[in-house]
């Protein structure tokens, strides 16, 4: 992905979650000029923390969003079946924290609005550590996507770009705080309690990341 050359104010589609990852790519967008127009997703997951989070930042960051509400309803997931408890232990595989196709569905709905307002580029904040568990985040699902997508639309060109995808979550801290990102102001936990629960997988990831990259995590108190 050539960020070093777009023109200005090019309109780029940002999936934004809340969490680390897709804000600090929603900062590298702002960094490297494009028009971002966010889109968050309430897919009646267990908790609207999150939604918040982003809302927030999309707003602090002066990106135009949209709140886009479906389901799934018939669950399949711990994020969205509260039958199904959040595992507080570390995980191994593909966590019961994975949605089905979730990714496939968000990146379907990205397209079509990205089509509509005229934008080449869809970002997400898929990285290494979400490829190893969840198989929507995987680079050859991102590629064989991208080409599947253009197939069935009529304004050809449009690309998914995932810029922290060869990353760990340590880097993407560093890379946060070197673009002036406010960790506090961002919601990892699977639970949405009014403090994170600090064993999920998230927060687990979460903890790790910060005490490697040096950092302590404000949203923990430590900073």
């Amino acid at each position: 992905m050539d960020l070093n050359k777009p023109k200005a104010r090019d309109k780029a589609v940002v999936l934004l979650s809340g969490g680390i990852d897709s804000t600090v790519t929603l900062y590298l967008v702002k960094k490297y000029r494009f028009g971002p127009y966010v889109l968050i997703f309430d897919y009646k997951q267990r908790h609207k923390k999150e939604i918040l989070f982003a809302v927030n930042t999309a707003k602090r960051l002066k990106a135009p969003y949209k709140i886009v509400k479906i389901g799934f309803p018939w669950g399949g997931s711990a994020l969205t079946d509260r039958k199904i408890k959040v595992p507080l232990t570390k995980s191994r595989g593909i966590p019961v924290t994975y949605v089905p196709g979730r990714n496939l569905v968000f990146l379907s709905l990205a397209v079509s609005f990205a089509e509509t307002i005229k934008a080449k580029k869809i970002f997400i904040g898929a990285h290494i550590q979400d490829y190893s568990g969840y198989p929507d985040c995987r680079p050859e699902f991102l590629e064989s996507f991208s080409r599947t997508a253009n197939l069935g639309i009529k304004h050809k060109g449009i690309k998914i770009e995932s810029p922290l995808l060869d990353k760990g979550k340590t880097e993407i801290i560093k890379l946060g705080y070197s673009l002036g990102v406010d960790f506090s102001k961002t919601w990892s936990c699977y639970q949405g309690s009014k403090n994170p629960c600090g064993k999920c997988d998230s927060c687990r990831y979460r903890r790790e990341g910060f005490k490697k990259a040096g950092f302590p995590d404000p949203l923990m108190g430590e900073g």
